[in-house]
């Protein structure tokens, strides 16, 4: 028994990232190969974006941002999260409760601990991060993002002071 168990959870392991990839299965209006997104991001954000990997807690500038703007999207410059919808979540990620409307798209993502949801931009396909249903009133939700895979642009201005 305990080798069928130990084989289960092996194949299993072997075969999660082939059905973790944001794009699979979905067409997005703006498309690179992954050499191109690779050279456009640079290593440590082509990991969270395109492989579905996560940044350390704590470490993104973003998390400091208090100013009245908009956090777009690194890949594609899409605007993903009006700054008046973000908050202090303590887990160490920009957080927001609430996107920019048909900004982001969202996915089951199983793993090791259980049935999560994955937060994508919708326009390019870039992992952003998670959401889950432990956020503030209006939406109850809280999109927990990966500050690599966004820039904030300040309200009036085009140019993104961080990201």
């Amino acid at each position: 028994m305990r080798r069928r168990h130990f084989l289960a959870c092996s194949a299993a392991a072997f075969t999660a990232p082939t059905f973790l990839s944001a794009a699979e299965g979905e067409t997005f209006e703006v498309t690179h190969s992954p050499e191109e997104w690779r050279r456009m991001l640079g290593d440590a954000a082509y990991d969270v974006m395109r492989e579905e990997g996560t940044e350390r807690p704590n470490s993104s500038p973003l998390n400091a941002v208090k100013a009245d703007g908009t956090f777009h999207c690194k890949g594609c410059d899409q605007a993903l999260y009006p700054s008046k919808t973000k908050f202090e979540s303590g887990t160490g990620w920009p957080s927001f409760y609430a996107p920019v409307e048909d900004a982001v798209a969202t996915k089951p993502d199983p793993g090791w601990f259980g049935m999560r949801t994955e937060v994508h931009c919708d326009r390019c396909g870039s992992h952003m991060g998670h959401v889950f249903d432990d956020g503030p009133e209006p939406t109850g939700k809280r999109h927990c993002i990966n500050g690599i895979a966004m820039v904030f642009r300040p309200a009036g201005s085009g140019e993104p002071v961080i990201g």
